[in-house]
Formats: C-alpha cells, sequence, structure tokens
C-alpha cells in the first residue's frame, strides 16, 4: 500500500505540473502571436488534446488494469504487447484520418486554410501507441515514476516548440496559420521525447518474455473493451475538450451567420478562446487538494467500508465546490483586470466571465464521477457525458447565431450543468438530498463577501494598463485567499476532519485556536 500511495503521489505530481504547463503557456503565446494567431491555433487544439487524452489517460488507465489483474510477469508482458499492437493499428489509422481528411475537416470549420494545422496535429498519432503501452504497463506494475517523468518531458518539450515557433513568426512575420502549423509540430516533437524517455525501460522491462501470436478474433474482441472501458475513461478524461471541439466547428461559422466577416468572426473566436486557459487555470486550484482522497474512496469500497466511503465521497465533493466556487468568484470578480493583465485588453469581459462558470461544473463533474467510478457505475456517467455533448451541439449553433461569442460561452455551461444533474442523480441517496450541515448556506457566506470585496478593491484602484493591473493582483489576490480562510474559519466551512485531510490542516487548526484561546 506504501508503493501504490507514493506512486499515485508521484503520478498526481507529474500530472498537476504537466496540466499547469498546458495552461500557463497559451498566455504569452496569445501575446506574441495575436488574436487571429490564437486563433488558428485553438481551433485545431482539441484534435491534439483528445489524442493527448488517449495516450495520457484514457488507454493507459485501462491497460495498466488489465496488466495489474495479470497473474505473473509472463502474463503481464503478453498484456502489455497485445495492447501495444492494438494501439498501433488505431493510432496509424487516426494518422491516415487526419492526413487524409484534413481539407474536409478545415472546410467542416469553416477555414479552409487550417488544413495543414490538421496535418500537422496527425503526426502526434503516431507516437500514441507506445506511450499508451508502456505508461499502462508501468502503472500496472505501480512504477509510476517513468510515466510521471514522461508526461513532464512531453510537455516541456511541446510548450517550448509552440513558444519557439510563435517567436519565429513574429521575427520573420509568418501568416498565422504558417505559424500554427509549426507550433502543433510541437505535439509531435514532445511525443518522441517522452517516448524516447520511456521506450529503454519498456524494452528492458519485457525483454526475455516471448509473445506467442494472438489471433485476430482476440484483437476483436480486446478492441471492442477499449472503446468501451477505456473510452469512457477517456471520455471524461477529454470533456472540456470534447465542448471545445464543437465550439471550433461551430463557433466561427455561427458568427459568420451572424453577419460578422469572416476575418472579424476568425479573430473573435480566438478573443473567445481565452476562456479555456483561465478555466484550466482555476481548475488546478480548485481540484488539486481532492486528489488526495481518490484512493481512499477505491480502498473502502473494495473493504466494505460504506461509512468511511460517505465520509471521503463528502469531503471530496465539498472540498471540489467549495474551492472551485472560490476561484470561479475570484476570476468573474477580477475579470476585467484579468483579460487585461494576461491579454492586452477588456474584450468579451462578459462572456469569459459567463465562461468561468465552467469551473465550478467541471469541478462538481470531476467529483461525482469519481464516486460514481469508484462504485463501478461506468455506464451511467458516459450516458450523462453524451448527453451534454448532445446538448452542447444543439445549442451551440442555434445560440452563437442569435447572441454571438456569450450565446456560445451559454451553450457551454448549459451542457456542463446537465451533466451535473445526470450524474447528481446517478450518485447513492445518502450522497443526495438534504445538507445536514448548511454547507452550501455557508459556503455562499464565505464566498459572497470574499468576492464582493476583491471586485471593490479593483473598482477602487482602477487600473489603467498592465503595470497596475499587476498591482490589482499584488493586493486582491492575497486579500481574497486571506478573506476564504478566514470567513471560513468563522463559519466553520469545513469540519475539523476535513480541514485535517488537508495538506498544513493541522498547522492551522494548531495557529486558529492558539490565536482564538489567545484572545
Amino acid at each position: 500500500m506504501s508503493k501504490v500511495m507514493r506512486g499515485a503521489w508521484i503520478l498526481s505530481l507529474g500530472g498537476l505540473i504537466a496540466k499547469i504547463l498546458s495552461a500557463v503557456y497559451r498566455v504569452p503565446f496569445q501575446n506574441m502571436v495575436g488574436d487571429t494567431g490564437f486563433y488558428a491555433y485553438q481551433q485545431i487544439y482539441p484534435l491534439y488534446g483528445i489524442g493527448m487524452t488517449f495516450a495520457l489517460s484514457g488507454f493507459p488507465v485501462y491497460i495498466s488494469k488489465q496488466v495489474a489483474q495479470a497473474r505473473d510477469p509472463l502474463a503481464q508482458a503478453a498484456v502489455a504487447h497485445r495492447a501495444l499492437v492494438l494501439m498501433a493499428w488505431i493510432g496509424f489509422a487516426m494518422f491516415a484520418v487526419l492526413e487524409l481528411g484534413a481539407d474536409l475537416i478545415a472546410r467542416a470549420m469553416a477555414d479552409a486554410g487550417l488544413a495543414p494545422i490538421v496535418r500537422s496535429v496527425g503526426l502526434m498519432f503516431l507516437t500514441m501507441p507506445v506511450l499508451s503501452a508502456a505508461r499502462g504497463y508501468f502503472q500496472g506494475t505501480f512504477d509510476m515514476t517513468k510515466t510521471a517523468i514522461s508526461q513532464v518531458v512531453e510537455q516541456l518539450l511541446r510548450v517550448g516548440v509552440i513558444l519557439l515557433a510563435a517567436g519565429v513568426a513574429v521575427q520573420h512575420a509568418w501568416g498565422p496559420y504558417k505559424m500554427a502549423a509549426w507550433a502543433m509540430t510541437g505535439a509531435f516533437i514532445g511525443g518522441l521525447g517522452a517516448t524516447l524517455v520511456i521506450l529503454p525501460a519498456y524494452l528492458k522491462a519485457s525483454r526475455g518474455f516471448p509473445h506467442a501470436a494472438t489471433p485476430l478474433s482476440e484483437y476483436g474482441h480486446l478492441f471492442d473493451r477499449f472503446v468501451k472501458e477505456g473510452g469512457s475513461i477517456a471520455l471524461f478524461s477529454a470533456l472540456l475538450i470534447l465542448l471545445q471541439l464543437v465550439d471550433s466547428f461551430t463557433v466561427t461559422r455561427g458568427l459568420i451567420a451572424r453577419g460578422m466577416a469572416p476575418a472579424a468572426a476568425r479573430a473573435l473566436k480566438g478573443v473567445y478562446d481565452r476562456g479555456q486557459p483561465l478555466v484550466q487555470l482555476g481548475l488546478v486550484v480548485a481540484t488539486s487538494l481532492s486528489t488526495t482522497l481518490l484512493p481512499s474512496l477505491s480502498r473502502s469500497v473494495a473493504r466494505g467500508h460504506w461509512t468511511a466511503f460517505k465520509q471521503t465521497a463528502r469531503q471530496l465533493i465539498r472540498f471540489n465546490l467549495g474551492l472551485s466556487l472560490a476561484a470561479a468568484a475570484g476570476l468573474i470578480a477580477l475579470m476585467p483586470s484579468v483579460n487585461r493583465l494576461l491579454f492586452g485588453d477588456t474584450v468579451l469581459t462578459g462572456t469569459l466571465r459567463v465562461y468561468t462558470l465552467c469551473i465550478v461544473l467541471v469541478a462538481l463533474i470531476n467529483a461525482y464521477n469519481a464516486v460514481l467510478q469508484s462504485l463501478n457505475r461506468f455506464r451511467y456517467t458516459s450516458y450523462g457525458l453524451l448527453a451534454g455533448l448532445v446538448v452542447k451541439m444543439i445549442a451551440n449553433p442555434l445560440l452563437t447565431v442569435r447572441y454571438g461569442a456569450v450565446g456560445a460561452a451559454a451553450a457551454t455551461v448549459l451542457a456542463l450543468a446537465v451533466i451535473v444533474v445526470l450524474l447528481y442523480i446517478q450518485l447513492p441517496r445518502s450522497l443526495q438530498g438534504a445538507d445536514p450541515r448548511g454547507f452550501n448556506a455557508r459556503l455562499m457566506l464565505v464566498v459572497g463577501p470574499m468576492s464582493v470585496v476583491v471586485h471593490l478593491v479593483a473598482v477602487h484602484m482602477q487600473p489603467q494598463n498592465r503595470v497596475e493591473t499587476l498591482w490589482v493582483f499584488v493586493v486582491a489576490v492575497p486579500l481574497g485567499v486571506l478573506l476564504f480562510v478566514v470567513l471560513g474559519a468563522i463559519f466553520r466551512l469545513y469540519t475539523v476532519r476535513e480541514v485535517l485531510a488537508i495538506p498544513y490542516g493541522r498547522k492551522f487548526m494548531k495557529w486558529w485556536q492558539h490565536r482564538f484561546r489567545k484572545e
């Protein structure tokens, strides 16, 4: 158990670093290439994001489960080998679809100039087989370090290539499409670097194990299980990316149908895409602490400790809701300043405020999904996700044509709300219904005053440029954090047990009790 927990922490840390890198690089990138350049890159990013999710979380998690269940090292190596062969077929098929169908995909996005960028991202799928199989094998044998290192190497190389391409594009006056095509090759180079890191270790680990020929019928059965079980895990990991993919096909087209010129519609889509890194950053803050509780859920279910399971599930939901709502409220209160500081202007501030609500909904979805998957209710979670995607696909064109970019943001919020409701209905009854401690009311008493004070401070300082806006953050962000902590303690937002579950929670409790008794 000690080895498993240590490995889980290493993998969580690697994933957290990768997420932060993936969110942060977009800010300097947008500043370097402008709204149209950002649009060209972000239009195709969801195709990369889906492949990345398959290679990083979806298929490796499923492969690791099969490896862990294998009876001996020989059987484990055989499982990984069959997965490698199957993933090679899948990866090559996806590569061929993107290479051969690039022109068709670009036209479906209402911009034929995107075709070279689609072809660039297709290269990444050639690295997916080895990464998926090797990561799954090592995770299944509880060696998480190699997966974590490959994740960080992949993101560092990708981000480096993206920023390098942006810098060269600015110096040599490249067009936005050429710049985006070169930037997207970072996905392939990052995947290649991660492959070079993890492949030698995988070959060494599997050396000496003979691989018997596997009949095609067995691969067909294996493919069916990959799609149903591994696909379910991957789809939830790629939830926001799938919604962004719908945006790629509908927002620009909807803005043009609304009467905008194509060039203006593309630039506005680039501004709309600013919401994605903001949501990613908010979710990193909102869910990083709650990851410590996930292993406890599975352990409680496996041992039949249902009281402990309910307590842990409630803690997970409360942490995700409380921290995500605080992050979203803070961003909404500071949004004009956030927009100006990060992106240089305050265009579409109202739209970005609406989009920021996604932080709360996705954090709740992650919590509910963790509870349901620990109970092996994969089918219901998949149905909820598919229902949300259908709502997004129907609402997006209608609301974008009627209301513009804010309509697309509202469609995303609506789709996520549908998923939240459908997952909530599937939770055990003990986790539904009444709120005995009045947690929701206490949360409003904490977040409400915090966001009002932060907003008033930002309005009072009236920043006019980026330097003045930076001072708003220096003052308002620490003030907001302090207010959340102090008001949370005053209103007893979290129980003693929940506070102790947070890193440094014990030290905070001792400090708070000392101050309270002293007064």
